[in-house]
């Protein structure tokens, strides 16, 4: 009875440091390729990993589509990582977190599943092993406002700095970073009120499949064929294991899901590279 309790505690302990941890991470970055597989999202592992972070609260990225803080610090974001233990009946699969220092901040349980299909079967072990992840409540705790001044650079003499004579000794550039405010403000001094016009940056958009409008479903085995008013057909979804979520083929070669969040449909698909995200209106 005392190794129960004291084992309890020991857990306990554990769990509040794992969450703590893991609600100090403002992002959570999804390999497109996990180290575990041969191909980029094979079995559908990256886009389930992605969607399961993202319905738990996270703020889950693709490695190759980081944000700019991200960029800039790698360290406001856990790498995931796949742990395969599978054999030839079953897949056994976990998921650990690491910090930028590739310190371990979390594994999960092993997951478990038996089906023979690999997709379903990796869908399955992924899902049990995060019920680890989706019992820490995870919300993240930013440790505050980021305040970066830039000042103007003196030379020295002694240990004091000499401040240029038509420079004023101010800071020239605040700026602050947190999840609810993204500022950069220059308080360097205005010398004319004429402004040099800038060149408007060219941003080249990558062309993708439009999916506005209405896209009626048509039941097919094991899923539906999404059809527009031509009619032609855009898209097959097929059933998971988990509601309102399908997995997508279509003739364009788009891969990945369709699924269900606060009474809206969203398509999340992988095509040349690019991951995109929009919303269907779907008749059922």
């Amino acid at each position: 009875m005392k190794k129960l309790i004291v084992l309890l505690v020991v857990f306990g302990i554990s769990y509040g440091y794992s969450q703590e941890n893991l609600n100090a991470y403002k992002y959570v970055i999804v390999p497109k390729k996990f180290d575990a597989f041969k191909k980029e999202n094979q079995y559908k592992t990256s886009t389930l990993v992605k969607y399961l972070f993202t319905q738990n609260g996270f703020d889950a990225v693709y490695d190759d589509a980081m944000p700019p803080d991200l960029e800039r610090n790698r360290c406001l974001g856990l790498q995931v990582f796949i742990n395969d233990e599978s054999s030839m009946f079953t897949t056994k699969t976990s998921i650990t977190l690491k910090d930028c220092a590739s310190k371990e901040v979390l594994t999960t349980i092993m997951g478990t599943s038996k089906e023979k299909q690999y997709e379903s079967s990796y869908r399955e072990a992924l899902t049990e092993a995060f019920s680890t992840i989706k019992d820490s409540n995870y919300k993240y705790s930013p440790s505050g406002t980021e305040m970066v001044s830039a000042m103007v650079v003196p030379a020295e003499v002694g240990d004091k700095p000499v401040v240029p004579k038509n420079k004023p000794n101010v800071t020239v550039v605040q700026q602050v970073a947190t999840p609810e405010n993204q500022s950069y403000k220059s308080k360097e001094p205005v010398t004319s009120t004429i402004k040099k016009s800038e060149p408007v940056e060219s941003v080249v958009m990558a062309e993708k499949e439009d999916y506005s409008g209405i896209l009626y479903a048509q039941e097919i085995e094991n899923g539906y064929q999404l059809v527009d008013s031509t009619p032609k057909i855009r898209l097959k979804i097929y059933r998971t294991s988990m509601p309102d979520v399908f997995s997508v083929a279509n003739e364009n070669g788009a891969n990945g899901m369709v699924f269900k969040k606060d009474g809206k449909w969203y398509l999340e698909y992988n095509t040349n590279g690019k991951m995109t995200t929009e919303e269907l209106n779907i008749k059922f």
